[in-house]
């Protein structure tokens, strides 16, 4: 049996390693178009006319979709809300909105098209920044007529959210700091290429997507279409990376339209560089104002968030309202006020990014307290300590309790880089905390299907994108089951076989698709037991399931017993449903509370040039508080992984705009991401397992908490190694070196 806490074999890894996996790239379908989008090298321009006749031309050309093939009004969708069209319908609201697309027998026929539409626009003002975005002339990003907020509809504020208690504008304090961070603009850069594919089927229609969530995808094709959700079915393939990138519908709407138009499968794969224009973290501004008594215990904070989200709302609403949530991380003062914006843009829409909002917060919390540390003369360790809850106390008022021992983390974290010791010159140390709550008010459903050989086939909802999802699930049937994991199969994302799921996303799956997993489980083992008490005449009190087999008076009898005894040697099988749900709260601002609060902390060592401002990063630790690691090494590789991810953002990573809000520096020579160069001399990732998660076998959900603290750890410690303090990020050579001579 696979054994909870134990690191089996990875489920599918020998394809993966010997290069044997399909991805979207590698499907082929006979009779497919290929698709080609058609961009402008302008961020905000009004749509004069768009000449298709010479791409019409060409032959293998099958059609030139514009917004005048579509549907009026043109079709509008979106995660949450539905503001962004099919395709670009008189204005083009960022670089990289497309405004037509060519359909042709092959690739390179659309793509040779596609050079010869021709399109009469005038670029009009735009906003690129938070700056220019909240000025009292700044032009408007989105039409009033299809703004949900109509107090905000004539201003570049989508929508805005206030947390808070106590009474933080009158209390008291021996120590006030006020200051502002930034954080950068990324894309997620995961290397496999976004590819969609949309085919008629049936009378409905059918697309494979390199999405994460193909229930919402199938929502949102649904609505788009005006079709029932019996008449879509959507097959997520498999995954080469997601981190947020893949999580939300793309062109997906627009391929379903022209397949159902044209009658025949049509096939998109964008190149790297356009991925960069789907989506993006959202960059921020935070300001903070915290109060601290003498004995250094946190008086109030204030926090104000300025999120620059693009031009269409995707993820972004749910992103900065999540974060702000959980806006004061694990810092625990007794009067607290939140405000946080989401602002409209005319760049490339804001989505979810590993981390969900919460690095950007936590990079302005860590810096106040490591500010508050020096100016207190306490050490910065102790500080933080000083100031976390204790398991069972009440941090976020009107959510649930802290639910870990989150002291010994840190405690181990600052440990684990040597905290306390001598440094040698031009080197320092940071630490960085990092929380995050799951998806709110979501659903899981399982189903398992027992064979009549006794074997088990598990059908979820969950995708597999990289982070052993598969391994873990078909852990939890084993276990639940006490079946070999070698007799397991799972099948997940086809909408068309599988039970529902809300999202594969915000760290949830091992919760709530784990504990759907052991509820079809017991659903199964109850009918097995309802069979074995009427077929072997056994009281209820006398059925008892041991190591894989069912236990009665006398006897020791096999799973394909029961099967056999009800169905006959040779057919009909046993099917369990589970459903985990957590309720809707309508009272409650996101629409339900906590489930588990994924926390990390983080702990660097760095080493800073004076000359260059080149910084390396010589240690790199994480610790999770997991509650129950499932799989161990899945847990440590996702953790390095996020870690190695934030390290990018730390040092590196940041989209670079022009003054028209062009995007500079797409594809992989342009924007630097961390190789193994740039890896740390020691990357560790340790765990805090105390069985306190609302799981199986009390785990709670990791994934995207590994990047969350990056940013302040390493931030940090290049303050302590240059003796200053940063307010931006990425800490690039120049930007450190600025720094360093403007302290000259």
């Amino acid at each position: 049996m696979a054994k909870i806490g134990e690191s089996t074999a990875r489920v599918g890894v020998e394809e993966r390693v010997n290069g044997a996996l399909k991805y979207a790239a590698d499907m082929k379908f006979p009779n497919t178009l290929h698709v080609k989008l058609v961009r402008l090298d302008v961020a905000h321009a009004r749509i004069i006319s768009i000449d298709t006749s010479a791409a019409c031309q060409i032959p293998g050309v099958q059609y030139v979709f514009t917004d005048r093939d579509l549907p009026d009004p043109m079709p509008r969708y979106g995660p949450f809300l539905e503001d962004q069209p099919l395709i670009a319908t008189g204005e083009i609201k960022f670089f990289g909105d497309p405004v037509a697309a060519v359909v042709a027998e092959s690739e390179d026929i659309a793509e040779e098209a596609s050079k010869l539409v021709k399109v009469e626009f005038e670029e009009l003002p735009g906003v690129y920044t938070l700056q220019q975005a909240l000025a009292s002339d700044a032009p408007l990003v989105q039409d009033p007529s299809i703004r949900v907020r109509q107090d905000l509809a004539h201003t570049n504020i989508l929508d805005e959210w206030t947390f808070g208690w106590g009474e933080p504008e009158k209390s008291s304090a021996e120590l006030v700091l006020e200051d502002e961070f930034s954080f950068p603009m990324t894309t997620h850069f995961a290397i496999e290429p976004h590819v969609f594919i949309a085919a008629p089927e049936h009378d409905g229609v059918c697309v494979w997507s390199t999405v994460q969530h193909p229930f919402l995808l199938r929502r949102v094709i649904s609505r788009s279409l005006k079709m029932p959700l019996a008449k879509v079915r959507v097959i997520p393939t498999e995954l080469g990376g997601g981190f947020g990138g893949k999580g939300y519908p793309k062109f997906e709407p627009l391929l379903a339209y022209m397949a159902l138009k044209l009658d025949r499968p049509v096939r998109l794969r964008l190149s790297l560089e356009e991925t960069f224009l789907l989506g993006r973290r959202n960059s921020s501004l935070i300001r903070v104002r915290a109060g601290f008594l003498p004995d250094g215990k946190l008086s109030f904070m204030q926090l104000h968030a300025d999120y620059l989200i693009g031009a269409y709302a995707n993820a972004s609403p749910r992103v900065v309202a999540k974060a702000a949530l959980a806006g004061c991380g694990l810092y625990n003062p007794p009067n607290v006020h939140i405000h946080a914006r989401a602002i409209l843009s005319h760049t490339v829409p804001g989505t979810a990014f590993r981390g969900f909002g919460s690095p950007q917060f936590m990079w302005a919390l860590d810096s106040i307290m490591d500010m508050a540390a020096k100016k207190l003369n306490m050490d910065r360790l102790e500080l933080r300590l000083k100031n976390m809850p204790k398991k069972g106390e009440v941090f976020i008022h009107g959510e649930k309790p802290c639910d870990g021992d989150w002291a010994e983390g840190l405690t181990k974290a600052a440990k684990a880089i040597g905290w306390g010791t001598p440094l040698p010159k031009n080197h320092g140390r940071g630490l960085g905390i990092g929380i995050k709550t799951p998806a709110p008010a979501t659903v899981s459903q399982a189903m398992v299907r027992m064979h009549h050989d006794g074997s088990l086939t598990v059908l979820v909802g969950t995708t597999e994108m990289g982070q052993g999802a598969r391994t873990v699930l078909s852990q939890i049937a084993s276990d639940a089951m006490s079946i070999p994991m070698d007799r397991i199969g799972i099948i997940n994302g086809d909408t068309g076989i599988v039970p529902f799921d809300s999202v594969t996303a915000s760290s949830r799956s091992t919760v709530f698709m784990g504990n759907a997993i052991q509820l079809a489980c017991q659903d199964l083992k109850n009918q097995l037991s309802q069979l074995t008490r009427e077929y072997f005449k056994v009281k209820p009190e006398d059925v008892r399931f041991t190591e894989g087999k069912i236990r009665i008076p006398g006897r020791l009898i096999e799973y394909t017993d029961v099967l056999f005894a009800h169905f006959g040697v040779f057919s009909g099988e046993l099917f369990g449903i589970g459903t985990y749900k957590e309720d809707r709260v309508s009272a409650h601002p996101l629409g339900g509370g906590v489930s588990f609060y994924e926390v990390i902390f983080a702990g660097a060592e760095v080493e800073v040039d004076p000359e260059t401002g080149f910084v390396t990063v010589k240690k790199l630790v994480t610790v999770g508080d997991i509650g129950k690691a499932i799989n161990p090494s899945l847990v440590e590789a996702q953790d390095e992984g996020g870690a190695i991810q934030g390290l990018g953002h730390s040092i590196m990573e940041h989209l670079i705009m022009d003054k028209k809000g062009r995007i500079l520096n797409l594809g992989a020579l342009d924007y630097r991401i961390p190789t193994t160069m740039d890896t740390p001399v020691l990357l560790k990732s340790l765990l805090v397992e105390n069985r306190d998660g609302s799981g199986p076998s009390g785990a709670k959900g990791t994934g995207e908490s590994g990047i969350i603290p990056i940013g302040s750890a390493i931030g940090l410690a290049v303050g302590e190694a240059t003796d200053m303090f940063f307010h931006e990020l990425p800490l690039t050579p120049e930007h450190v070196w600025k720094g360093l001579q403007n302290r000259l």
